[in-house]
């Protein structure tokens, strides 16, 4: 793999760094003091509380607001969270399209544009959640259609031998940009939450603003990575394969010489242009492939193992845990400041470094092994923290076990149901129906993931912690799914791998 190959492959990456700091700044977000004033999920008389989040009278204690939950709260934070996967998952809807009649490196740079644009909505959002809600479903927008591509353009320009390890570049880049977010936005809740005016002073307007300054930085920050990617993009080429099924092989061959950094008539280009041309005229020979094509004996078992690999890649209860992941530390008796600055930035690095593993193992041991290893896994660390979240008043070892757990669920799944289902679904269809394919495995995560945004906030106040048991229940099924029904596609050509989805092989 030479340089040029890597940085196709990072930049196109940089969609998953969108996503991620999405994800990341709304756990900051929910529980800035401000933000939940000004959308009325709480109020605040001018009570006070101390580092320990006792309520406290004395001057000197004062640290934090204390602020009281309105009874809508869950509901409101259910519809600002889950309408960015809304939008993701009409986004991803909306790909195939896009996709086919525009490229996939054109598409990728105009959803990041429209990402950009959905972040300035929310953080000039008026006093009202529709507003923000709208702003989110704008930007989730975009992350669906590049959810969708960005895995599909990397597996098209990335070399045969290392495409998996590549795709996986998407899921390695979601993290990092949920721990950039955290750090960012920790460090101004610090600064704007700890000792803040007016403690202790009584308030004739409970609902009254107090400055926004902190959550407007957080949103409108990410205008820069969605302009970043958007210019990044422009500078990328167009996919070989994409160019080859608008006849516009003198390009293709073009794009592949500077991808391989060597001549057009290298002996490598030309078998690799002629591979695509005789794929796209197998392709044509076929007929235009159709939504109705997914369900034919010969790609039906893939589609279904797509869709459900991305179900329960949700079903994990890893984006309750990244969403709401200060409530949750909050909940199992951890100070303001550990629940919102320390844990989260530990967590979010936990999540970053153990996707190192899976871009190693995914090659080595396969997509299926670890879809095996990682919900075993799972499950254990879930009933886990639920074990020792219940024992918490029993002493303060119970809540750093039961934190421990949950940083053991995330590295269980960061480094296996995190990015084998995207690399697993760029990879497994045929080039016919490659695009729709993906985008029914990126439906099924958004559609689930909006799901679980929207009812997780109840979930957690009417369960508390008997949440996690829910998500180890999905975990064994997944368990179950992935030993019984998931069929190994490491190493495989096209070929083989129709004869094995058919049960030929």
């Amino acid at each position: 793999m030479n340089k040029f190959q890597f940085l196709v492959a990072l930049t196109a990456s940089f969609g998953g760094l969108l996503f991620g700091y999405e994800v990341g700044v709304m756990n900051v977000v929910l529980v800035m003091d401000a933000f939940r004033i000004f959308f009325k999920f709480h109020s605040w008389n001018g009570n006070a509380l101390d580092e320990n989040g006792k309520e406290t009278t004395d001057k000197a204690k004062m640290m934090y607001r204390k602020l009281e939950e309105a009874g809508n709260k869950a509901t409101l934070e259910g519809i600002i969270t889950s309408s960015f996967v809304l939008g993701a998952l009409c986004g991803a809807l909306m790909a195939t399209y896009l996709g086919e009649k525009y490229g996939r490196q054109r598409t990728i740079m105009i959803g990041a544009c429209i990402f950009t644009c959905g972040a300035i909505i929310q953080g000039l959002s008026a006093r009202s959640w529709v507003m923000i809600a709208i702003g989110r479903l704008i930007t989730g927008l975009s992350i669906g259609c590049n959810g969708v591509l960005c895995p599909t353009y990397i597996s098209e320009v990335a070399p045969a031998k290392i495409r998996g390890t590549l795709s996986s570049c998407y899921q390695l880049m979601t993290t990092f940009g949920i721990i950039v977010a955290a750090i960012i936005n920790s460090i101004v809740w610090y600064y704007t939450n700890s000792s803040p005016a007016g403690l202790g002073v009584t308030r004739s307007d409970i609902w009254a603003e107090v400055a926004n300054f902190e959550w407007r930085f957080a949103l409108l920050f990410q205008v820069v990575p969605g302009l970043g990617l958007a210019i990044l993009m422009s500078f990328l080429p167009k996919s070989p394969r994409w160019l080859c099924s608008k006849d516009r092989d003198e390009e293709a061959v073009e794009v592949l010489a500077k991808l391989n950094a060597t001549s057009t008539s290298d002996e490598l280009v030309q078998s690799e242009l002629k591979a695509i041309q005789e794929d796209v005229a197998a392709t044509r020979a076929a007929g235009s492939s159709s939504f109705g094509e997914l369900f034919s004996p010969v790609i039906r078992r893939r589609t279904f193992i797509t869709f459900l690999m991305q179900l329960f890649q949700q079903w994990t209860g890893i984006n309750v845990i990244m969403y709401y992941q200060s409530q949750i530390y909050d909940e199992i008796g951890f100070s303001k400041f550990m629940s919102t600055v320390v844990l989260p930035i530990i967590n979010n690095f936990v999540n970053f470094v153990s996707t190192f593993p899976g871009m190693w193992g995914i090659e080595r041991l396969g997509r299926k092994t670890l879809l095996v290893v990682g919900s075993l896994m799972m499950m254990v660390f879930h009933v886990s923290t639920w074990a020792c979240s219940t024992q918490t008043n029993n002493g303060k070892v119970w809540q750093y076990l039961a934190v421990a757990s949950v940083f053991l669920f995330v590295f269980s799944f960061a480094w296996t149901w995190g990015p084998v289902p995207w690399v697993y679904q760029a990879e497994v269809f045929p080039l016919r129906v490659r695009v729709k394919g993906s985008a029914v495995g990126t439906v099924s995560n958004f559609l689930n993931n909006w799901i679980i945004a929207f009812v997780g906030p109840a979930l957690m106040k009417a369960w508390s912690t008997k949440t996690f048991l829910l998500f180890a229940a999905a975990c064994l099924l997944a368990w179950v799914y992935s030993q019984f029904y998931v069929i190994e596609c490491k190493g495989l050509s096209i070929d083989e791998m129709d004869a094995k989805m058919a049960g030929k092989a």
